[in-house]
């Protein structure tokens, strides 16, 4: 009892002395949400904290160096990552050799935000809905082509688990990221793909691709119209991008609360919710434990696809 209550005061004192000065969020991108997600948090934590919140990138290797430079930071909560969808999940279910294991080297935090992956055809595809579109697929086994952000990526994996489930076959185009696959899409070099809501918003509302359905659980808030691809006849086809704060392991349970409390705060704003939620995203935030049970879900999901698909990831 003595050694639990010493346990506990430790704690709570690491806590009240956090932050003790500037907090780092190391990304590993510059961006969009890579970037949009962290600075609203540290603005937010720079006040309730009185130190500075930083938000600092470091480049290559699709996140392995930010990951692997915060996994050997002290674990003081000082130095945090903000953990992303390639580098804690599509790459671990690909097999890839990393210096560092997700789910030892790091505490979960909180997850931020998620953002689901929504299917879009080309306006000339014959097919207004999922049943329309597998009908085609599977009529004319050679017609369709479905272009994806590069070998492994969540748009490659959505597509794949999509065409496992829905027992189609479909060619797959893979393209050195979303911009030269979303442009080959909207000229009609490719039937479908993938693509993340935000990114596909201003094009499903401009008419310029058609939205079949979204890979998440429940309907999104900006296209209420689009059935998920449970209710349109493909359950099981989950998968986008997400994105959670993370600490070296080892930090201070205490100190791993306090972030969560104050970044569910700050993310339950309804000016900050909604302005997230208006560009497709959502906020399911939660506990630390929520956010290791989310990503080893998703990792163990996404590994079964790839082993069945055969995907390899490129040199």
């Amino acid at each position: 009892m003595k050694w639990l209550l010493l346990f506990l005061l430790v704690g709570t004192a690491n806590a009240q002395q956090f932050p003790s000065k500037p907090v780092r969020i190391i990304t590993s991108a510059q961006g969009g949400l890579v970037e949009l997600l962290p600075r609203t948090l540290a603005a937010k934590l720079h006040l309730a904290s009185g130190q500075p919140w930083l938000v600092e990138p470091k480049l290559g290797a699709g996140g392995v160096i930010g990951a692997e430079y915060v996994m050997k930071s002290p674990p003081d909560g000082h130095t945090l990552f903000l953990g992303f969808t390639g580098v804690f999940s599509v790459l671990p279910a690909l097999g890839a050799k990393l210096p560092f294991d997700v789910n030892k080297d790091f505490e979960p935090i909180v997850l931020l935000g998620t953002v689901p992956n929504i299917l879009v055809v080309h306006p000339s595809v014959p097919a207004n809905s999922v049943k329309e579109l597998i009908a085609l697929a599977r009529a004319k086994p050679d017609l369709l082509s479905y272009a994806s952000q590069g070998v492994g990526s969540s748009g490659h994996i959505s597509a794949e688990q999509f065409k496992q489930i829905a027992g189609v076959q479909m060619l797959h185009v893979p393209y050195k990221g979303a911009g030269p696959a979303v442009q080959d899409l909207l000229g009609g070099q490719v039937s479908l793909m993938f693509d993340v809501v935000p990114l596909a918003l201003a094009n499903v509302k401009a008419g310029k691709v058609r939205a079949l359905g979204v890979a998440t659980a429940e309907r999104v808030r900006v296209l209420p119209e689009v059935p998920t691809m449970a209710e349109a006849g493909v359950p099981g086809v989950e998968g986008g991008a997400w994105f959670g704060l993370y600490a070296p392991a080892g930090t201070p349970r205490a100190i791993i609360d306090w972030i969560n409390r104050e970044a569910r705060k700050v993310f339950a704003e309804p000016e900050i919710r909604g302005r997230l939620e208006e560009q497709g995203v959502s906020l399911p935030t939660g506990t630390p434990e929520e956010l290791r049970a989310f990503v080893a879900a998703r990792t163990e999901a996404w590994a079964r696809v790839a082993k069945v698909a055969n995907i390899k990831l490129e040199n």
